[in-house]
């Protein structure tokens, strides 16, 4: 396909991005940039946070771990669900009772000031490294498929990509990105359906047929029951569970979203409407992965990992399906970065630079600030893709969650020693208590075989974070008065 056809596609996508960002935006103040004007649909939110949620990374990545991991990441789904009933039915009480627009000033309210920065700077580091890996994972792939052909070089794509995000975002905030992220998961799983449907077509075979096969090739392989491998089902259940809790519940950029919907009641259909249909999506990824593999194997090609699905859609498919591709994928790049810049600079705003309690500052001021930060948050994640692209890792999916467990853990400790104990704490020790853990896991990650008798950490890192967060935080507090 036409490297100016690819280009074409993409500028129209954006027209139409930048459209529902007028439409959406006009007349906005900085509420509407925060918190969506506390009016946004929950149905709409819901859809949209499918894209979010998936990303680039579920679109190139998931399908390509079939092979190797068969169907086991889908206990990893299974396990949000899990996750996903705690934040509709646990966090997001607290966050309505509060009427939060940031969700780390419940730091403050419950800790103080000193705990509130350390929450909200935790996330900040968190999303800004899960954010810009999931954009490099999508720019690599149109870069090494499409773009080297043109004589563009990744850095050019990487900027003209985050100019398009930033245009969009600028003026109207989460209010045009629950929009745009519904726009974005439909052309998506739209690709997803297509894709699956093409290579049953041209296999010739039924959806069960396809099915026996995977079992055959044991693609379809759900349970790994081996308690020292990392893939076993229940640490996989585990990990998924708090994975969707702190990077979910506990993460402003998709909190951010929820709350904009008016009522808790609704907040909470919201969350358990994703949750449902996140199973079914990533089934059909996996799905899509078997179907990959025996696309390949049946065409004599040696390919795996990431590079399968771009290389079978953009050289083996007809051009019409590599079409489908493209614009599948660019609507799962935008949503893993239109949010997290939004998110990131609201955040920053609202927590860092206490925006909304400088009561010195006229609307004009805060909007200048706000744009100055939007636009900082951009050149941060150039920076960030351009140090991923020199690093070169090819195992994205898996990167990124290891990354979480170690830096969502301090926030999962943090928010559970909130709402599980009555103690306040020490303040001035609680930075020191939240670096130290990830440390501490790092170490017993690399070096678990030798110290735990051959067993290997999984996602379930995370809690373990999480758990020593919550015991050294138990170690400064305060003595409750009665």
């Amino acid at each position: 396909m036409s490297p100016i056809i690819i280009i074409s596609i993409i500028a129209a996508y954006f027209l139409v991005l930048l459209f529902i960002s007028w439409y959406t935006s006009r007349n906005a103040g900085n509420f509407s940039f925060f918190a969506g004007n506390k009016s946004s649909p929950w149905y709409i939110v819901a859809f949209g946070m499918i894209g979010t949620s998936l990303s680039g990374v579920t679109f190139v990545s998931v399908p390509g771990t079939v092979e190797v991991q068969g169907f086991s990441y889908l206990m990893v789904v299974l396990g949000y669900f899990i996750g996903y009933m705690a934040v509709a039915y646990i966090l997001l009480p607290v966050y309505y009772k509060l009427s939060l627009t940031s969700i780390y000033d419940y730091l403050q309210q419950r800790f103080g000031r000193i705990s509130y920065k350390t929450g909200a700077m935790f996330f900040i580091v968190s999303r800004t490294v899960g954010a810009t890996a999931r954009l490099y994972l999508v720019i690599r792939v149109l870069q090494f498929f499409i773009l080297d052909d043109a004589g563009i070089p990744f850095w050019i794509t990487a900027i003209a990509i985050l100019i398009l995000i930033v245009a969009y975002t600028f003026k109207g905030g989460v209010k045009t990105i629950v929009w745009t992220d519904t726009l974005q998961t439909t052309f998506m799983l739209g690709g997803l359906i297509i894709c699956v449907l093409y290579i049953l077509k041209n296999l010739n075979i039924s959806f069960g047929d396809a099915w026996q096969m995977m079992q055959v090739k044991q693609y379809s392989k759900l349970i790994v029951s081996d308690p020292l491998s990392a893939a076993f089902f229940m640490k996989q259940l585990l990990g998924g569970a708090f994975i969707a809790i702190t990077m979910t519940g506990l993460d402003q950029e998709m909190m951010q979203k929820n709350i904009s919907v008016k009522t808790l009641k609704d907040s909470q259909k919201n969350i358990v409407s994703l949750s449902l249909i996140l199973i079914f999506v990533n089934f059909l990824f996996l799905f899509l992965g078997g179907l990959l593999y025996i696309f390949a194997a049946q065409n004599h090609l040696n390919l795996k990992g990431d590079d399968l699905f771009p290389t079978l859609a953009l050289h083996y498919f007809p051009p019409v399906m590599g079409l489908v591709f493209i614009i599948g994928l660019i609507s799962a790049l935008f949503p893993s970065a239109d949010g997290a810049i939004t998110a990131l600079t609201s955040s920053f705003c609202l927590d860092m630079l206490g925006l909304n309690r400088r009561a010195s500052w006229s609307e004009n001021d805060q909007l200048r600030i706000r744009r100055i930060v939007h636009i900082s948050f951009a050149l941060l994640f150039l920076l960030c893709v351009m140090i991923f692209h020199w690093i070169d890792n090819r195992s994205i999916i898996d990167l990124i969650l290891k990354l979480a467990g170690y830096t969502y853990g301090p926030l999962l400790g943090l928010f559970a020693f909130g709402v599980f104990t009555k103690h306040k704490l020490k303040e001035n020790l609680v930075p020191l208590i939240c670096l130290l853990p990830p440390f501490i896991c790092w170490y017993l990650s690399e070096h678990s075989v030798q110290l735990m008798g051959g067993y290997k950490f999984g996602y379930e890192l995370l809690l373990v974070n999480g758990m020593i967060t919550f015991l050294g935080l138990y170690l400064i507090r305060k003595k409750i008065l009665v």
